[in-house]
This record gives structure tokens, C-alpha cells and sequence, in this order.
């Protein structure tokens, strides 16, 4: 054991204990007065069941205000209860301290939590340049904690929930007050405490992302499918296993895995019996849920085989969006030149700020203003195309200190017409041959 581990507090449940989950309206409507009467920013988290259940619902939410208590509820008791709208005028009335809101947000406003003002504790340590983000290690580097972790990975669906799964709930939003405050510390000294402000207020006003038009091109080992006739039956398969999943409630890994839809359409399989000797199947269908739908796989796979030709889908998406960029140095050389400067450029800008390239400026950003620039005609670096890219970028939503760090950059990448070199064609070392 080294000396930091040794001088790490180990919690395993919060300093002011684990209150008991809430599961009936007198205790609910208590809770809420009870955060009405603290002070400051209102800390929250939730848990789902992602990896067990189709949903994306909140299984468990907890809230800790200072003076106002730490409180874990249990949202599936209150789906239709009139006090969701009066603890979100709480949550509302003050700022919000989530770590990775990004997660939680859907699920909170799927419940009926909308919060007005938001620090993302997670985002902040990325723009502060902490080397790592997550909410175990911040803890012990900024607060000298140590949270125990075992059971982030259990089904919060289950009931009743386990006490110890309650503590390590309790231990994820009962410091984070204490740790907003370390990491608002670690952002003012930098002069950075506006840019996470403007990045989280941006995590608050964005749109859901857009649906996939053919998600099932996503499931897992599509690299080994060559042929259109294999991908019907992907399609098939995966739509089927989605209906299922979605109207029984259960991830859908866990009804059928992926690798024997891919299993399936490699093979030629007729029966039951021979779709159960696949290793595949062997491996992955052994509880009942999972036998309980073989007929309907076959039946799914063997009325694919019929479909006609026309129905099969292309090997590639058709979608809106821009060209993978790998193939922009053939197809699209203007488009390629920009990119490459524009990568360099903020690469460099990134390093100097200790800032993932990500947190910096997306990287769809990025892609979309080269792409777009090459279809008109290259500029020389000029007031107008620097006005034009700012414009760009907050149509695209980037953040004002972004645009003040990245706009020049990217027009000066703009206004190339020739690439920079790959590191595949530098020229070689002089001790090589």
C-alpha cells in the first residue's frame, strides 16, 4: 500500500448515514419541504438498469441539498404523483450538480425533473485538464476519499433494493457538493469557471440525438458480413428481437445476443435442433426467457431467406450525413486539406490547454466546416471567412470560449488547398534505408 492509499479516508456509506428509500407519498411530501429549508446548489444522481432492461428509466433517484438532507427515492412508486412537480420547482429554484448529466438528464426528465441551472461535475474536471474524469477517482484526488465501487454494475430494477446497494448510491451524490466546490476551485484559478458554465448551460438546451435510420447496422460483428442477402436477415432478426424486448422489458442482448444473429445469418440452419448446435447458440441461449423464443428466431431467419432481392438493404447506410472522413484524401481532396490542417491546429491548441481535442471542439464540428467549405472554393484567410466560421460555429452550437479559442485556426485550415503531410509520407529517419 503507497502513502496516498494510506492517507485516503475509505467511506462505505456517507458521514450523516443512509436514509431509508421513499417509497410513500407523506415521506415523499416530507423530503421536499425538507430540501426547501436547505441552501445552496441541490446535488442529484440516478440509477437505471442499462444492460438489463429495454428501458432507460430511473430505477432509483437520490438528492442532497446542504441543510436540506440526503434523500433516495424510488421513482417507480410515484410515476403519476402530483409531487414530481413540486420537487422539480425545487431542483428548478437552484443550481443543479450532476456528474456526467448527460447519462442521467433523459432519465430525470423522463420522470419529470427538468433542472433550470446546471454544473456538470464530470465536465468540469475535463476542462479543468484533470487527467482522468470519473466520479471514484476525483473523489479521492480532490476530497482525500475513497468510495467503494463494487456495486455499480447491479440491476436497480430489482426489488427490493439491497442495503448495500442503497450506501454506495447514498456515496455517489453526498459528496458531490463538496467535490463542485474543488473543481469550481481548480476552474476560477484558471480562468476557466465561465467555460464550464457555457458547456454545461449547453448540455441543458440541447435536443435528444436524432434516431438512427437503420440502427440495426450497429449490432455487433457486422464486419464479418459481406453480402446483402446475409444483411436481411441481420435486419430481421434485430427488428424482431427489438419489438420483443421493448414489450417485455429486457435489454436486448439479453434476449438474443448478438453474435448468434450474426451466427444465424452466416449459416443455413432448418430446424431447431440445428440452430441449438451452433457454438453460438450453445453459449449464449441457456436460461428459459432465452429458449422460450427459438421458435420465433427460426421462424424470423427461415422467412427472411424468401425475401425478394429488392428487398434486401444496400451493404452501405444511405444516410444524410457526411462521408466517412477516411475517404476524403481520394473522393473529396479539398475537403481532406482542410481537415488536416484544422486537426493539426487544434491539436496543438488543445495540448497548450491540457483539454481532450473533444472538450475543445467537436470533432462534427470540425468535419462539417471543412466539408461544407470545400464545396465553395478556397478563400485566403481573410475578415469575411473568419466572421463566416464564427457564424458556423454557433449555428453548430460551440460555446463562445470556444469559438474565442478556435475560430482563427479554423479559418486559416480553410483557406488551404493542399494537406499536410501523413505521417506515412514524412520522410524517413536518415539512419534508415
Amino acid at each position: 500500500m503507497n502513502e496516498r492509499e494510506t492517507s485516503l479516508r475509505a467511506l462505505k456509506v456517507p458521514d450523516q448515514g443512509t436514509p431509508e428509500l421513499i417509497v410513500d407519498e407523506s415521506r415523499f411530501a416530507a423530503a421536499i419541504n425538507e430540501l426547501k429549508s436547505g441552501q445552496g446548489p441541490i446535488a442529484i444522481d440516478a440509477e437505471r438498469a442499462s444492460g438489463f432492461r429495454y428501458s432507460s428509466r430511473a430505477y432509483l433517484i437520490q438528492i442532497y441539498r446542504r441543510g436540506g438532507g440526503l434523500h433516495l427515492i424510488d421513482p417507480i412508486e410515484f410515476s403519476d404523483s402530483p409531487l414530481i412537480g413540486q420537487l422539480s420547482a425545487v431542483i428548478r429554484s437552484a443550481e443543479t450538480i450532476i456528474h456526467a448529466s448527460t447519462q442521467d438528464l433523459p432519465c430525470l426528465r423522463q420522470w419529470g425533473l427538468d433542472p433550470k441551472d446546471l454544473f456538470d461535475t464530470e465536465l468540469g474536471a475535463r476542462i479543468a485538464g484533470l487527467p482522468r474524469v470519473g466520479l471514484g477517482y476525483l473523489v479521492e484526488s480532490l476530497l482525500q476519499i475513497q468510495l467503494a465501487k463494487e456495486h455499480s454494475a447491479v440491476d436497480w430494477s430489482i426489488r427490493p433494493l439491497e442495503p448495500e446497494w442503497l450506501d454506495y448510491a447514498a456515496l455517489d451524490v453526498a459528496l458531490l457538493i463538496d467535490l463542485r466546490d474543488k473543481i469550481a476551485e481548480l476552474l476560477e484559478s484558471e480562468g476557466r469557471l465561465t467555460w464550464a458554465m457555457q458547456d454545461s448551460a449547453a448540455i441543458l438546451r440541447s435536443s435528444p440525438p436524432e434516431k438512427r435510420k437503420e440502427p440495426w447496422r450497429r449490432t455487433s460483428g457486422m464486419h464479418e458480413i459481406k453480402s446483402r442477402y446475409q444483411l436481411a436477415i441481420i435486419r430481421q432478426l434485430w427488428q424482431v428481437r427489438e419489438e420483443i424486448a421493448a414489450s417485455i422489458d429486457l435489454a436486448p442482448g439479453r434476449l438474443l445476443s448478438d453474435a448468434v444473429i450474426i451466427a444465424l445469418a452466416k449459416s443455413n440452419v432448418k430446424s431447431r435442433d440445428e440452430l441449438m448446435k451452433l457454438p453460438e447458440a450453445k453459449s449464449r441461449i441457456r436460461n428459459e426467457i432465452q429458449k422460450s423464443y427459438i421458435d420465433i428466431w427460426l421462424e424470423t431467419f427461415l422467412a427472411a431467406q424468401h425475401l425478394d432481392e429488392e428487398q434486401w438493404p444496400a451493404l452501405r447506410s444511405r444516410s444524410d450525413s457526411l462521408p466517412p472522413a477516411r475517404i476524403w484524401k481520394v473522393r473529396f481532396p479539398l475537403a481532406h486539406a482542410h481537415l488536416s490542417h484544422a486537426k493539426a491546429k487544434l491539436g496543438q491548441i488543445a495540448r497548450e490547454l491540457s483539454l481532450p481535442l473533444e472538450n475543445l471542439l467537436g470533432p462534427d464540428v470540425v468535419r462539417k466546416l471543412c466539408f461544407d467549405q470545400a464545396r465553395e472554393q478556397v478563400y485566403e484567410m481573410s475578415q469575411v471567412l473568419l466572421e463566416k466560421v464564427e457564424g458556423q460555429l454557433r449555428l453548430n452550437g460551440a460555446r463562445e470560449w470556444q469559438i474565442e479559442k478556435c475560430a482563427q485556426a479554423l479559418a486559416e485550415s480553410l483557406g488551404q488547398g493542399e494537406p499536410l503531410p501523413s505521417p506515412a509520407s514524412e520522410p524517413e529517419a536518415e539512419n534508415q534505408p
